[in-house]
């Protein structure tokens, strides 16, 4: 009897002991938990995404590629997979399974020694706990925290609410987290159109994904994906038939390619920029946030490699700077270190391994033999200093390749041609001009080579690019297209004494010209000359109100587009002038929206006051007001763009008119040819082009920007406008218009051959006497235009 008593004291003792020692290690390891409660409201890093004005998708940003799926409309089967395979008897117990502890502790003793990975025992919900708020260390403190983490979530949310954090959460392989997001990147599907295989094999990787690659492991990965369906089948969430069904299908992977618009990577660069600057950074790789913004696919394209083409036709005219390596030794060795750069696609590392008189042998990184012909060499004659071009003739292979050199080449047919990576940059933009959203822009030849976007961040002299603003604000004056300006020798003293005596680029003075001719020849002279007519003060004026700097020098150099601006800020100045004077700001973005559908930024902000209920007829469609602010007197911004249009067609820009579209434009060329600028423009679309080197140096003699960079906006013009009518420019109230003689700006008399179409507002006389500008004379109607160029 007293045995017995001193057994039932100890177990009562021993009892106590223990319930003690449990709730001291409660209390000990409760200290310092993570606040569970912050889950009741999950908001987890999803992906933001920048889409097109199609809607087809331009960039991703993420830390962690997830897209957040509410429980509800996750498929009952695919969260039935995942509970008979991670947890059988989630809705039945308090977040601790002790069945499944007491199944795992005798599963791991029968398989003691044999190698295998112990069997686990957490719960979904000690799973929940562990990835939100512990660490993957196997430990029996950390198995303690997530049990009493378990216990508290399961007191606190419902069942539903921790399957949805754990379906949402969990990494599943493939750089993505969560179900709906494995779904795309392993069979490319959403989770409503998975089938029972595929959906059981997704809940077989959370224990280890990298171990059940469907192409790298298998074996692996079948048995596994199996296994859930037997256990699915067993829980009588399925039939043994369709177990076994499913079972027999084999696991087809088709990776989702996500398909972003590899041509807009500049663009999609300074949109995470501006939503960086105005956001935070969390905001872009965080915050789900859903971006439209206003590219053009087919515009980012066309963009993209006319550009590419454009600096790549300029590099082929300046010479072969060399193979890219060399090597004595066997080429074959060499070649695999040469795998990764930034080029059209279709160019491809080679290396030279025989050379003959008009041939050359070469092998390519995958033992794939082929030849170039003399043909495709005769371009690379060697470059030469300043950009000068060389005159030698290629007449044999050996002239440009050596064997061991190691060269880009392009497949051409059935045979090879030569490439070199070009050493200049450029940038192309793209906007409309009534509302300033920037529909295509590449500001460098590959965003992989380099992301400095040289549309947005370059400032470079516009050269005679500005040249219209200096000639707008005379018109402003008082001034009009056929006024007289005189063309001859200006010399000027600076203020430290030396001598200022600017040039036309041909050299050559041509006497008294018409203010349009002025504009269509890019004459520096009459520029001079009409900047000190109407003064310095109003040419920085225009320059700052229409955005092109405001930082310009107060000297006549100013006027010969001697400041510096970008290409963004000068597209968007000539947009001003096709849309009859109206404020546009170049935008990215039309709206951004966060996670939940809020709009957050909208750049059209613009009430419609009718927009809602049923229309009768078109009638009574609503009319949105016109915001904009009218920063130019509509008459003199159409004088010029009807200036601009004579640029293409007998001036600096006649390259252009194969595009056969109407169009203005206007080249510019700064000093020593240092930068080369296109600005042209339809009445519904305006293209800015540059063309330089990011270390400033000449483009060359000859390389202006009529020659450079003109080719670059007549390919992307074809393209872009390829479909479209061709129609006339918007003609404002308050212009009138007259054929006028070219030559001497008064109005045609039968029997003129050079006349154009000249645009005067209603109230000018063209019978006045006018004063000859630059020169103390005063011309009427009935004196011959005197010819002063001669005298010069």
């Amino acid at each position: 009897m007293r045995f017995l008593q001193t057994i039932v004291s100890l177990f009562f003792f021993g009892g106590i002991a223990l319930v003690t020692l449990a709730f001291l290690v409660v209390m000990h390891y409760s200290i310092g938990l993570p606040d569970y409660r912050q889950l009741e409201d999950y908001r987890p890093p999803i992906t933001t995404r920048l889409y097109a004005q199609d809607g087809s998708l331009l960039a991703e940003y993420a830390t962690q590629k997830r897209s957040f799926v509410p429980v509800e409309k996750i498929p009952d089967l695919l969260k039935q997979a995942f509970i008979s395979a991670e947890d059988k008897n989630f809705y039945t117990h308090g977040g601790i399974d002790f069945t499944g502890i007491v199944r795992a502790v005798l599963n791991n003793v029968k398989h003691l020694g044999t190698g295998k990975r112990p069997m686990g025992a957490s719960t979904i919900t000690q799973q929940v706990a562990k990835n939100f708020f512990l660490s993957s260390e196997r430990s029996l403190s950390r198995k303690i925290k997530e049990a009493l983490l378990a216990r508290r979530m399961e007191d606190a949310f419902s069942k539903d609410h921790i399957l949805e954090l754990y379906l949402n959460e969990i990494y599943l392989g493939q750089g993505s987290y969560g179900v709906a997001s494995a779904a795309m990147a392993y069979f490319n599907k959403a989770m409503n159109e998975l089938t029972l295989d595929e959906m059981a094999f997704l809940a077989a990787l959370p224990k280890a994904p990298n171990n059940y690659h469907p192409l790298r492991h298998s074996e692996a990965a079948k048995e596994r994906r199996d296994w859930v369906l037997s256990r699915m089948a067993e829980d009588g969430y399925i039939t043994q038939s369709e177990a076994e069904q499913a079972q027999s299908v084999p696991i087809h992977m088709i990776p989702s390619e996500t398909k972003t618009l590899k041509e807009g990577q500049y663009f999609a660069e300074e949109v995470r920029r501006f939503v960086v600057d105005k956001y935070g950074d969390e905001s872009i790789n965080l915050g789900g946030l859903t971006i439209r913004t206003s590219i053009k696919p087919d515009l980012q394209k066309y963009a993209s490699q006319s550009l590419q083409n454009g600096l790549i036709e300029y590099d082929r005219r300046h010479g072969w700077r060399g193979p890219v390596a060399h090597t004595d030794g066997d080429v074959r060795v060499l070649l695999p270190e040469y795998k990764k750069f930034y080029a059209p696609k279709n160019w491809q590392y080679a290396g030279v391994i025989g050379v003959q008189d008009d041939f050359a042998d070469i092998i390519l990184s995958d033992g794939v033999k082929g030849q170039i012909p003399l043909s495709q060499l005769t371009w690379a004659k060697p470059a030469l200093p300043e950009n000068r071009i060389s005159t030698q003739k290629i007449e044999r292979v050996s002239d440009v390749l050596s064997v061991g050199d190691i060269v880009l080449v392009s497949k051409e047919k059935e045979q090879y041609a030569l490439q070199q990576m070009p050493a200049v940059e450029g940038a192309l933009v793209a906007l409309d001009p009534h509302t300033g959203r920037v529909l295509a822009m590449s500001g460098g030849f590959a965003f992989e080579r380099n992301q400095f976007n040289r549309a947005v961040q370059a400032f470079r002299q516009p050269g005679s690019s500005f040249k219209p603003f200096v000639y707008l604000a005379a018109l402003d004056a008082g001034y009009n297209p056929s006024n007289l300006i005189l063309d001859a020798p200006l010399v000027m003293e600076n203020i430290d004494g030396s001598k200022w005596k600017p040039q036309n680029y041909s050299r050559q003075f041509y006497g008294p010209t018409t203010l349009r001719v002025g504009i269509e020849k890019s004459r520096n002279l009459m520029t001079v000359r009409l900047a000190q007519a109407i003064g310095m003060g109003k040419i920085l004026e225009y320059g700052k109100k229409f955005g092109i700097s405001d930082k310009l020098e107060p000297n006549l150099a100013t006027a010969l587009g001697a400041g510096e601006t970008t290409l963004m800020r000068l597209t968007s100045a000539y947009g001003m002038l096709v849309n009859g004077g109206k404020k546009i700001e170049p935008t990215l973005i039309d709206r951004i929206q966060d996670r939940s559908g809020k709009t957050l930024y909208k750049k059209d902000t613009r009430v419609c006051e009718n927009c809602t209920g049923d229309m009768a007829s078109v009638d009574d469609m609503p009319v949105l007001p016109d915001v904009r602010e009218q920063i130019q007197d509509p008459v003199s911004a159409y004088q010029m763009v009807n200036i601009l249009t004579g640029v293409v067609e007998r001036g600096t820009g006649k390259s252009v008119r194969s595009v056969k579209k109407t169009l203005g434009a206007k080249t510019g060329t700064s000093n020593d040819n240092r930068d080369a600028w296109f600005v042209g423009f339809s009445p519904d679309l305006v293209v800015g082009v540059w063309v330089g080197f990011d270390n400033p140096i000449s483009l060359g003699a000859h390389d202006t920007g009529g020659v450079v960079a003109a080719p670059i906006f007549r390919e992307f013009m074809k393209q872009a406008l390829a479909n479209t009518p061709d129609i006339p420019f918007r003609i404002p109230e308050g212009v009138k218009l007259v054929r006028v003689n070219l030559t001497t700006g008064r109005p045609a008399k039968a029997g003129d051959s050079n006349v154009v179409t000249e645009a005067f507002r209603m109230d000018t006389d063209l019978t006045k006497p006018q004063k000859l500008i630059g020169q103390d004379i005063v011309i009427s109607e009935e004196d011959d235009v005197p010819d002063l160029g001669g005298l010069y």
